[in-house]
Order: structure tokens, then sequence, then C-alpha cells
């Protein structure tokens, strides 16, 4: 059975999200695919749901916080749901406009089901006029504006009709700056060929461990699926050793064959278990930037084997 795709919609509040996300299910209306949608709000009423609430589009609303921090456990929940119960082709998550873009990919990345789908692209709208004029906003925002640019693979700049041509050039000059990989087009209303979006594409190797490769984002992602148990002491030695671009890990892992596994996360060079009480597949997902990842892969094979011995 072939992946469900999964699309990430990024972008400050009031950017074009929504409006994107109605043309896409347009598009997937026409071509008849069984689509999904899941709708972020920090608010608890969604405003924009709408948009999505036709008989034929699975809804699932997370309301009351960000899905990249607050509710990451519902957020996993409900993609779980949508997998086995309703098993989309393709599946739009539309991010809250707070959220960072590197956090919402580590909340889908669940290694429950991260071998279940493949994630064709994080896809980011920009208001250009508050583009031009971001210096009035706090430090942090300015922060997020950026890195919601620095890790997208297709960057749509809104509200060209309000700026003039020089100002048109300023921007894209100062987004291509920031992220020289990704597409970059300048419109009104998120108005953009569906069928270049779809060109956004993804690797995914479904072996003992599998690897998504990206071009188009700085970011990559490394699933390795272990057959058993491991040294604890040598898992240890292997985090110490970690790159200092991998900025997260998070699975579950076992030190002794006949016990439960702990659920197994690090951020920031700070490793964290927990005891579960249920055997659970033995998946860790890690995300970085840059990395080499059989090189990874090459010693966490060796952890195995030599437990093995």
């Amino acid at each position: 059975m072939k992946n469900t795709e999964i699309y990430i919609l990024s972008g400050f509040l009031g950017s074009g999200k929504t409006t994107l996300l109605k043309r896409l299910l347009e598009n997937e209306r026409s071509r008849g695919r069984k689509t999904a949608v899941m709708m972020n709000e920090l608010g608890k009423v969604s405003i924009d749901s709408e948009v999505a609430r036709e008989e034929d589009v699975a809804l699932k609303e997370l309301l009351g916080g960000c899905i990249c921090c607050s509710i990451q456990d519902k957020l996993e929940a409900q993609l779980q749901g949508l997998l086995v119960n309703e098993k989309p082709e393709v599946v739009y998550i539309e991010t809250t406009g707070a959220a960072h873009p590197v956090e919402v990919l580590d909340a889908i990345l669940s290694p429950l089901f991260a071998d279940q789908f493949t994630i064709q692209g994080i896809v980011t709208t920009v208001d250009g006029l508050r583009w031009r004029d971001r210096k009035a906003l706090s430090p942090q925002l300015q922060q997020l504006l950026l890195e919601q640019v620095r890790h997208a693979d297709f960057i749509l700049i809104n509200k060209m009709d309000e700026l003039s041509e020089s100002e048109q050039s300023k921007i894209i000059f100062e987004i291509q700056g920031i992220n020289s990989v990704a597409r970059c087009l300048l419109t009104n209303y998120s108005q953009v060929s569906i069928d270049e979006l779809r060109k956004l594409t993804l690797s995914f190797d479904k072996q003992t461990s599998s690897t998504f490769s990206k071009t188009a984002l700085n970011l990559t992602t490394f699933v390795y699926q272990f057959k058993g148990a491991i040294s604890h002491s040598g898992f240890e030695d292997f985090l110490k050793d970690l790159p200092e671009k991998i900025y997260r890990i998070k699975g579950y892992i076992k030190f002794d064959p006949s016990s439960k596994p702990y659920l197994f996360q690090y951020s920031y060079g700070m490793p964290f278990y927990m005891k579960e009480e249920m055997n659970l597949p033995l998946n860790l997902v890690f995300i970085g930037e840059n990395i080499q990842w059989s090189d990874i892969e090459e010693k966490l094979e060796k952890l195995e084997n030599d437990f093995k011995i």
C-alpha cells in the first residue's frame, strides 16, 4: 500500500495559508483523491475550518495550543486516528501562524507510524507587507518569520499588488538570501500552479532503516528501526559522539530484551528516558542538518550487533 502524502502549510498569521488550503482541496476534489485536513488553532475555536468542512474531506481540528509545543500528544493521536480510520491518500496540515516549522516536523514524525507516510514538503506563505515592515515586530516574531522562511521547500510571497516593483525586488532578494534552495513565487491570494507544488518530493526507502532525504529543505530526517535491545552504556557513548547539528531524537528503545522499552527524547544535547508500560515499535526518529545519516546508521547497527555477541 502506498504511503500517505503529507504537506505542511506554514506561515505567519494572515499570510494566506487558508486560501492556499482551499485551492489545494479544490484540486484534490477534481483528482478524486481521498483527502484529510488537520487544522491547528491557538484558540479554543477554529475560525478557518469551514474551508475544509466537506463530506469528502476528513477534518481534524487541534485547538487550544500549538502542535509544536503544548499539544504534540494530541496531534499524534489525531494523526494516527486518521491513518487507521480514514486511510487518506493525502493529509494537509495547516499550522498556527505561531508554529516553528522544525518543531512541527518533529511533532509529526512519531516513531509509532513514521513509516506509514511520506512528507512531501513544507509550503510557507509570507505576507509581503508584513515582511517589508517586520522591523516593527518584536525580536521573537522577527525570528519566527525568518525561521518559517529558512526551512521552507516552497515559498509564496503574497500581497504583491500592494508593493512597488522595487519593494518586490528587495523582498525576494532578502528571502532568497535566507533560503536559496526553495522555489520562491511572488503572488496574490496564494495563486500558484498546483502542479508546481506537486513537484515537491521526498524519497522514502522502506527498509529496516528508512531515510527521508530532502534537497529543498535544510533539515533531513532519518528513522532507524531496532531489531532488539542494545547496551545502555554503549548508547550513551553514541549520544556523546553525535554531531552538533542533530537537533532532535525521539522514539522507543530497549536495554533489556525481557523488559518493556523506554520512551527516549533528546534535544539540545540533553537525553530523557521514561519507562513504558507496553511493547512499542523500536523506532528512533532523528532530525538534523547536513548529516551523513549512513554514518549514524552504521554506528547503530554496530550497537545492535555488539549487544548480541
